[in-house]
């Protein structure tokens, strides 16, 4: 069974730091990218960073780049986030790529390796940043 569990999230103010975390279990074929999202309320989800299995090469949102960092060490995905914005408040999702029927898919516009639908997603955690 795939499961995504998220930990890390929670309130800071602007200025703060957080770090999410994301275990990745479950699968039976080698996943090509892991990657964070976030979603605004009544907004689609917009991917934040991705980072490739094998390389590690990452890719992130103008809107965060030199303030977040992703990495990950086997099957487990981090997200760094620092210098937080009161802009960053969202719901953030950690998510593998590949497609499942029945399941929210979402692209991450990564013009590379990782530029793929995502299907498989973790609970959500709430980020709340406040000014």
């Amino acid at each position: 069974q795939v499961q995504l569990l998220e930990s890390g999230g929670g309130s800071v103010q602007a200025g703060g730091a957080l770090r999410l975390s994301c275990v990745v279990s479950g699968f039976t074929d080698r996943f090509n990218c892991m990657a964070w999202f976030r979603e605004f309320p009544g907004k689609e989800r917009e991917g934040v960073a991705a980072i490739s299995n094998t390389f590690s090469e990452s890719y992130y949102h103008d809107s965060v780049k030199g303030r977040f960092t992703i990495s990950h060490v086997k099957n487990t995905v981090f997200l760094q986030m620092n210098n937080l914005k009161p802009e960053d408040t969202a719901v953030y999702y950690c998510a593998v790529d590949g497609v499942r029927v029945g399941a929210t898919k979402s692209h991450f516009p990564a013009r590379g390796w990782c530029d793929r639908d995502f299907g498989y997603w973790g609970q959500g955690t709430q980020v709340t940043v406040s000014s």
